[in-house]
């Protein structure tokens, strides 16, 4: 089906009236913004129009309800008025009722009728189509109260209010490009590789607009956003619904305010962000699913489950698993936001025949995981290894952090074994290298061959509790260095 105009704005008249005739109202501007942005991201002039007659009483045009089947898509803007408002509503259900009969009323999961919500509006208010819609929220709360985002009350609502639109008019572009697609006018470009998914789980409204902005950013760069839609308010629906989306993600990114943020009606009455960092580390467990959480230098709150929760994440391993924890400015966020894609998509990339061949063929690389004061010690085992025809690799310690991160990265990435020397660290620092080898698997070239933990001097009661559970994979070097315990593991990596 194919379609003369573009999209179609439905709105309350009065939410367009200004307090003085020199200045533009707020849909007109919205109006402009929005073609402008829309034309920019298609490549072509948007075809968008409103009704801007004023009208005595709320009378709905028939000539409005024959230009629907011309029409690929409804925007509703929503407020108190809005809802109130017979003609408003109609508009919706007549172009639901048309757009059924021309291309459906969803395109591949993205719906026609578009919300967009100028003031917190209730969802049991809202029309039915739109009530599990995310929609896009022109408003900030500051001190307890919803403020429009409206160019005219300065530069920081103005910046916001054109980052949202820039969001809004990328949405409505591919949702126009998969109409488009389907009618067979346009031939949608096909990747070589496929993008990750991302989920971009919920936040407090005081971390909002960064959320927004990286939102933005990211589907820019044409990645798969989640959750698209809005989530359960039960607690028992809202943990499967997310269980279900981060199935379908390989990179959950996590923003960590001041507030507690909303929290699902069950019973145990924890914060959405605390239930969706707990789902996603444990698909970081399962399944490998890297994360990175933003917790800036210095946060903290004046609400004792908040506080707990950042202390928490700044002190227990568990719930950083699987992630890259930030502590520095939003920019830095983003960094780390992108580094991580890469690495991904970089995984996930397909090695030349040539590389494949050569990675096969040659010496079994072992990275030798180890702390710094290890380096003596290690030194009878390393020289074993290459003995046997193995390349030993230890970590990089000195140099530029990022630099060193980058190098143990890609040693972590291409290895073919991993022996964790424990010696002089204690029992924190092997939770966190085993957490960081979890949260690695999923970017490697190839899977392991092994991974195999060595205890070394000095002999301790949490060495010694290890040997004692008799877990599998253990190498046992407390009484020093032996060619002997050293045969299965050789006999594993050649295998």
């Amino acid at each position: 089906m194919s379609f003369e105009k573009d999209l179609f704005i439905s709105y309350a008249h009065i939410d367009n009236q200004t307090a003085s005739e020199e200045e533009q109202g707020w849909i007109t501007q919205f109006h402009r913004h929005l073609a402008t942005f829309l034309s920019q991201t298609l490549g072509k002039q948007a075809q968008i129009w409103r009704d801007d007659r004023l009208r005595g009483t709320d009378v709905f045009a028939d000539e409005i309800e024959g230009q629907f089947p011309k029409t690929a898509a409804l925007l509703s803007i929503l407020t108190p008025r809005y809802l109130k408002s017979e003609w408003c509503i109609r508009e919706v259900d007549a172009f639901c009722k048309v757009a059924q009969q021309t291309g459906g009323l969803v395109v591949d999961n993205k719906s026609r009728v578009i919300k967009v919500m100028r003031q917190p509006v209730s969802v049991e208010k809202q029309p039915p189509i739109m009530q599990d819609a995310l929609g896009y929220e022109f408003f900030i709360e500051e001190d307890g109260r919803a403020l429009p985002l409206d160019p005219n009350f300065g530069k920081k609502y103005d910046e916001a209010y054109r980052l949202k639109i820039y969001i809004l008019a990328q949405d409505i572009a591919e949702l126009l490009e998969e109409l488009a697609s389907q009618a067979g006018q346009i031939a949608v470009p096909v990747s070589g590789q496929a993008k990750p998914t991302v989920y971009l789980a919920e936040c407090s409204y005081d971390r909002r607009e960064e959320r927004e902005k990286i939102r933005g950013e990211l589907q820019a760069h044409a990645y798969t956003i989640l959750p698209d839609q809005r989530l359960p308010e039960l607690e028992m629906d809202y943990v499967a619904e997310v269980d279900r989306l981060l199935d379908q993600c390989q990179l959950a990114i996590h923003l960590v305010g001041t507030a507690y943020g909303k929290v699902p009606d069950g019973p145990r009455q924890e914060s959405a962000i605390v239930l969706q960092n707990e789902i996603a580390v444990k698909k970081s467990k399962d399944g490998g699913l890297q994360r990175v959480i933003w917790l800036p230098e210095g946060t903290s709150s004046e609400q004792a489950q908040q506080q707990a929760f950042i202390e928490a994440l700044h002190k227990e391993a568990d719930l950083q698993t699987g992630a890259d924890l930030i502590t520095g400015d939003l920019e830095t966020f983003k960094g780390a936001i992108h580094a991580t894609l890469k690495k991904i998509e970089a995984a996930t990339k397909q090695p030349e025949p040539e590389q494949q061949e050569a990675a096969e063929t040659g010496p079994r690389l072992v990275y030798l995981i180890c702390e710094k004061r290890d380096r003596k010690a290690i030194i009878p085992l390393y020289k074993y290894l290459r003995g046997q025809g193995f390349k030993a690799k230890l970590p990089t310690f000195t140099g530029d952090a990022t630099a060193v991160r980058e190098a143990n990265e890609a040693l972590m990435k291409t290895c073919d074994v991993v022996l964790l020397f424990w010696g002089a660290g204690d029992e924190a620092w092997k939770s966190h290298q085993e957490n960081d080898l979890r949260k690695n698997q999923s970017v490697r070239q190839k899977p392991l061959r092994a991974v195999y933990t060595y205890l070394a001097e000095p002999t301790n009661d949490d060495k010694e509790f290890t040997l004692e559970l008799e877990e599998p994979n253990l190498i046992d070097g407390l009484a020093g260095f032996s060619e002997a315990a050293m045969e299965v593991f050789v006999q594993a990596v050649n295998a």
